[in-house]
């Protein structure tokens, strides 16, 4: 897929867009108004079928997922949706799969793409700008995130896992070690002033991950992507849509990163104490637990360093890095009891 990355943006967009179009025969009805709605880590497009129906088409980024990984993920969402949780329902191909493959012109490997029911709402919030809400608004928000984020939890510990299921690992290896899951953050050049910091936080939080363990009450299968854009709001309802880096991890995990986008706000200290309230309303949630949230928040920083390495062709990744430098730094001294330089 190198010469796809070689495109300017028009152009990749134009060629994942023809994959949508050549993907759609596998689904039946007809189909009209193929928009793209959003190009990140996958290409989502918003459509509409003859009945007026509206449906969200995902065409992944190449090699992100094996095919087991994308099939596992997508059996959890329809479990969900058939537990009355609000994500979006996959609809399945003609043939009864969850995903096809299809290619075009520029792509030399087919891609996966996929297709799930459109979830009308508002996102909370974009990591950019933040919140234009109320603090009495927020806090009722993030309760209910809070609560959204349990309920998954419990799900996840009350299900039998096939032994099909296959997804990643945001463990102590995958975020840590040697080949971490988004790939090496230590050799970002924007890092390179600021290594011993962060080796020092790295050293400090293996040491903490084996002391935690991972028991079923505080590890399983996580969303691992709670950021506000992720967030849909409809009337006094929250629907949860992404589900791309869903895998194993701790349950704090999860927590910071519902958390991080936030911490330099002015608004912190209230989506903080919310969300722990509406997570502790629906699962128990220890306080030796939740006094880890400087070791998870620090672990969700250098794991953005990892994809703004990885995906240094784009240009949220190039628009990103320094803000993410910053705010890495910053959550390893805190971590690390330290006064920031």
């Amino acid at each position: 897929m190198t010469e796809f990355f070689a495109l300017d943006l028009e152009q990749q967009m134009a060629t994942v867009t023809a994959v949508a179009r050549a993907a759609l025969s596998r689904w039946p009805g007809s189909f009209e108004e193929l928009s793209l709605v959003k190009y990140r880590e996958n290409a989502v497009f918003r459509l509409r079928d003859g009945h007026g129906e509206q449906f969200a088409l995902r065409v992944h980024r190449n090699g992100y997922h094996t095919d087991a990984e994308l099939a596992s993920e997508l059996q959890w969402m329809s479990l969900l949706a058939e537990s009355s949780i609000d994500v979006p329902a996959v609809i399945p191909a003609m043939d009864g799969s969850l995903f096809v493959k299809a290619t075009a012109l520029g792509v030399s490997e087919p891609l996966q793409v996929d297709m799930m029911t459109w979830l009308d709402g508002e996102q909370l919030g974009s990591i950019e700008t933040g919140f234009s809400s109320s603090l009495d608004e927020l806090s009722e928000l993030y309760h209910q995130v809070g609560r959204l984020a349990a309920r998954l939890h419990n799900h996840a510990a009350a299900w039998q896992l096939p032994d099909s299921f296959a997804r990643h690992a945001w463990d102590a290896q995958g975020l840590l070690g040697p080949n971490p899951f988004w790939g090496q953050f230590r050799d970002l050049p924007h890092l390179a002033a600021h290594l011993p910091l962060i080796e020092d936080a790295c050293r400090k939080a293996q040491q903490d991950l084996h002391s935690l363990g991972q028991s079923g009450e505080i590890y399983g299968l996580i969303h691992a992507d709670l950021v506000p854009e992720n967030i849909l709001r409809f009337g006094s309802r929250l629907m949860l849509i992404d589900f791309d880096d869903a895998g194993f991890g701790w349950h704090m995990f999860e927590l910071a990163t519902a958390l991080f986008w936030h911490t330099d706000r002015p608004y912190y200290r209230t989506v903080h104490d919310a969300l722990l309230a509406g997570y502790r309303s629906t699962r128990a949630l220890s306080e030796s637990q939740w006094q880890h949230l400087p070791l998870f928040l620090y672990l969700r920083s250098i794991t953005y360093l990892s994809w703004v390495r990885t995906r240094s062709e784009t240009e949220t990744a190039r628009e990103l890095t320094p803000i993410l430098v910053e705010k890495a730094c910053l959550l390893a001294s805190d971590y690390l009891g330290r006064v920031p330089n």
